[in-house]
């Protein structure tokens, strides 16, 4: 039987129900603290409401926290004291016991789910906001990697997301510069795939085929016989995390920025698919640096070849200064009705994504800017100058290329690579044409099934 087969958990109302008083409640906590903070004032009112939203969402794990920190990493979008909160939130939430676990699997292959592993490791080797990840054998004796999701995700997934809205309302402070309904609309489809786990094995298969011919770039592959909606197994790819490279020679540390780059940016111009969560932890190398193990597909995402062929325009648009080719690379890329003086703001911003890959130099990505500052100054200049000259819709298509590109350059930053990064971007955009590319998007995409 295909694992397609399986039905999904049911969205259970119970759950639903449950969930939704739990969030209510802590919401309720900090709405207290907000009213508090606006009645006695002072200069630290607002660090005092992130801190307190930061403490509900916190302590509630799962969805809500996972979509709170998909807002964080979109700068200029939150007020910089409750981004920077929310930037804190940890995604490691307490794995499931071994009698839960128990329960999942049999849940999952029945009750005899034993029986088709090897061995199973019933402790968890990863845990996260949705699920957590067991490693074990294959009856043939392989190496597995077993990805678990958590019961009721679901529910929990729709509860967090009706009330994340009115949450932001409450603590943004009063200023419309950005609209970010559509950052909504986004992150809700993207949190509702990441629960489908048919839908990550497929993501991983088209990398997978995408990667093919390459022996320095390695994805897992998927066991169908051993997975179902809520339950993914995939070879074990062993490998250290990238801040095992931090004190590597620079010679390294370049080659695997250089992998680093070639991963994401290759699917990005030749597919149009981008790995949306470019987490530190969803990358392992082997021992020598030399070769790179992409890790969890749970946030891939597919643009429309126009959305590419307006990231390449752009690049040109910047580099020859050209005021027309860069609204019409806006507005491809969804931005609406954008005049001179918001193609000046959204330029402040592009620069930032963009500064690297215009400098014909050696360097490293950012100079002189930590990690944790990454993008921050960029994003102050921009929610000033909107002020003024906004408001404008942020189109939902930009939310996670605008927050792969910032986690990407983060780990550019801690691996202090220094590179000729246009020289890098030229050579993944020479050729590029978008008919070209809508045809091998469309073939790409129907090899593993995805729409």
């Amino acid at each position: 039987m295909s694992f397609e087969d399986v039905d999904p958990e049911r969205n259970r109302l119970s759950g639903r129900v449950r969930r939704f008083g739990q969030v209510g409640a802590r919401l309720a906590g900090a709405g207290a603290a907000y009213g508090a903070n606006r009645l006695f004032g002072g200069d630290e009112a607002d660090v005092r409401n992130a801190k307190a939203l930061k403490a509900a969402l916190g302590g509630l794990k799962g969805p809500l926290m996972k979509a709170a920190q998909m807002f964080a990493t979109v700068p200029d979008l939150l007020p910089p004291e409750l981004a920077a909160e929310f930037a804190e939130l940890q995604t490691n939430a307490p794995s499931m016991g071994r009698p839960f676990v128990r329960r999942r699997m049999a849940a999952e292959l029945g009750p005899d789910w034993q029986a088709r592993f090897g061995s199973f490791d019933l402790d968890a080797a990863a845990a996260a906001s949705l699920g957590q990840v067991h490693k074990a054998t294959a009856l043939e004796g392989a190496a597995l990697a077993v990805k678990l999701q958590y019961p009721e995700m679901q529910s929990a997934v729709e509860s967090d997301l009706a009330q994340l809205g009115a949450a932001l309302a409450l603590f943004r402070r009063v200023e419309r510069a950005l609209d970010p309904s559509e950052i909504m609309v986004e992150i809700g489809d993207r949190l509702r795939e990441e629960l489908d786990y048919i839908h990550e094995a497929k993501a991983m298969r088209l990398y997978a085929n995408f990667f093919a011919g390459r022996d320095d770039i390695a994805v897992p592959e998927p066991v169908e016989a051993l997975s179902t909606r809520r339950l993914l197994t995939m070879n074990w790819l062993d490998g250290r995390g990238l801040m095992a490279f931090k004190g590597a020679s620079l010679d390294v540390r370049n080659r695997v920025a250089t992998l680093l780059f070639q991963a994401w940016w290759g699917p990005m111009i030749q597919l149009g698919v981008i790995h949306g969560d470019p987490h530190l932890g969803n990358y392992t190398l082997t021992e020598d640096g030399a070769a790179l193990n992409l890790m969890d597909f749970g946030c891939v995402r597919v643009f429309p070849p126009r959305f590419v062929a307006g990231v390449v325009r752009l690049f040109h648009a910047l580099s020859s200064g050209d005021r027309g080719e860069q609204r019409a690379a806006y507005e491809s890329w969804g931005f609406a009705g954008i005049k001179d003086e918001l193609v000046e703001v959204l330029n402040l911003w592009a620069g930032f994504i963009y500064g690297p890959i215009l400098d014909d130099r050696v360097r490293t990505v950012a100079d002189g800017v930590a990690p944790g500052d990454y993008g921050r100054r960029e994003a102050f200049a921009v929610r000033q100058a909107l002020k003024d000259k906004g408001p404008v819709k942020i189109p939902r298509e930009f939310v996670f290329m605008d927050r792969a590109a910032i986690g990407l350059g983060s780990a550019f930053l801690h691996l202090e690579a220094e590179m000729n990064w246009r020289r890098l971007f030229e050579d993944s955009v020479a050729g590029f044409d978008e008919q070209a590319l809508a045809v091998r998007q469309a073939a790409a995409l129907a090899a593993v099934g995805l729409g």
